[in-house]
């Protein structure tokens, strides 16, 4: 069975006995443990289906507690009346750059983590610019602060701050616009879970249809919205579905496992959202009117409940949120979630957990299994209503 987190995490265990023992004492609702399924490695997708609305959906009724296995071009016939559906339109960056290091010149690959709207470019002579980044760098053990990594002419990476995991902090210089120049010598940068390099047609298909262009900076894509295209969203408009934008610039916390045993514990990355006024105005009205608001993605999730719970209402904002979702959560603004299948002990299956609660979901991931859905970006969806 497939679960590419449960290697790490028992040699952690192993190398940490006191976390090991700790479980022990930790309640049911709050040990890693709890959350960890069976996959097999065959149902992990490694591309997507042939058209968008192609997945299969599996529909969870919290009041009803039932499953009903259809396909994602059902999806309206399951929606409530008059609902409300946030969307987040952050586009994916190709964020993956292939370098070379100043010293010994061995080959390195960086992913960009600090999103594209927060880089603030300093002016150096002769037209360069200069910002403060973060991001993943590999192999970690060759790097040393100090140290140049080469993308191209006039971009490149100069290493400060080395950090657990492979992080590290340093400035990127570069010359002209950051954007195009990503676009030209970057990548997609894929799942560490799909078992290959990025190709021609991810530059598409790992990007939701209704992704804006003036809003890039994303290293992952809002994948509950892959299975959206053209013909649904016009299918939704026709119905009066109102459809909101939001901004969640996804990072690096939507990959990080959870290395502690109580995921009490656990603390997320934090993530840059932008929600306009026009986007509150019309969350808050539709709250107001018990119009029923529904999340697509665990990306939506956090920015809602997050700028809720940091400015005690839902309002324009811009800025980083820490917005970290496990059982014990209530929630204030999502009354139905739209999402994919997650990995095991991960952030994300925490935040289902507490919204459709532990046993139900793992339940409703063990006839996942059993019925041979698609599981994580690539996969099939899940709507909880």
């Amino acid at each position: 069975m497939f679960n590419p987190l449960e290697i790490q995490f028992k040699k952690e265990m192993k190398q940490n006995p006191s976390a090991s023992e700790k479980q022990e004492t930790i309640p049911p609702l709050f040990c890693i443990e709890n959350y960890s399924f069976d996959l097999p490695e065959k149902q992990v997708a490694q591309y997507p289906t042939p058209k968008r609305s192609d997945s299969r959906l599996l529909v969870l009724d919290r009041s009803e507690d039932s499953l009903r296995h259809v396909h994602f071009h059902d999806l309206l016939s399951h929606l409530p009346e008059e609902a409300l559906l946030v969307i987040n339109t952050s586009l994916v960056s190709p964020a993956r750059l292939t370098g070379i290091r100043s010293k010994n010149r061995g080959k390195v690959e960086f992913l960009l983590l600090t999103p594209l709207p927060v880089i603030k470019g300093l002016e150096l002579p002769g037209g360069k610019q200069e910002a403060a980044v973060q991001g993943l760098i590999r192999p970690a053990k060759k790097i040393q602060p100090g140290q140049h990594v080469h993308f191209a002419k006039d971009f490149g990476l100069r290493i400060e701050k080395k950090d657990a995991f492979g992080r590290i902090e340093g400035k990127i210089y570069w010359k002209g616009l950051l954007q195009e120049l990503l676009e030209r010598y970057g990548q997609v940068p894929l799942p560490p879970y799909l078992k290959r390099n990025s190709e021609a047609a991810d530059k598409d298909r790992y990007q939701t249809v209704y992704a804006n262009a003036d809003y890039p900076g994303s290293v992952a894509a809002p994948t509950a919205g892959l299975h959206f295209d053209d013909k649904m969203l016009d299918k939704l408009q026709r119905k009066k579905i109102e459809i909101i934008p939001l901004n969640l610039f996804v990072g690096y916390g939507t990959f990080s496992p959870i290395r502690c045993a109580d995921v009490r514990e656990h603390e997320l990355h934090p993530e840059y959202v932008e929600i306009s006024n026009d986007s509150a105005q019309k969350i808050a009205q539709a709250k107001k009117q018990g119009r029923p608001v529904v999340a697509v993605g665990t990306t939506t999730v956090r920015t809602l409940e997050g700028v809720r719970e940091k400015c005690g209402e839902i309002r324009a904002f811009a800025g980083w949120l820490n917005c970290y979702i496990y059982p014990g959560y209530e929630f204030k603004l999502v009354d139905h979630l739209l999402t994919n299948f997650h990995l095991p002990r991960s952030s994300l299956l925490l935040m289902i957990a507490a919204f459709a609660g532990r046993k139900q979901v793992l339940a409703a991931y063990r006839t996942a299994v059993e019925q041979g859905y698609r599981f994580y970006s690539y996969g099939d969806a899940m709507l909880i209503l």
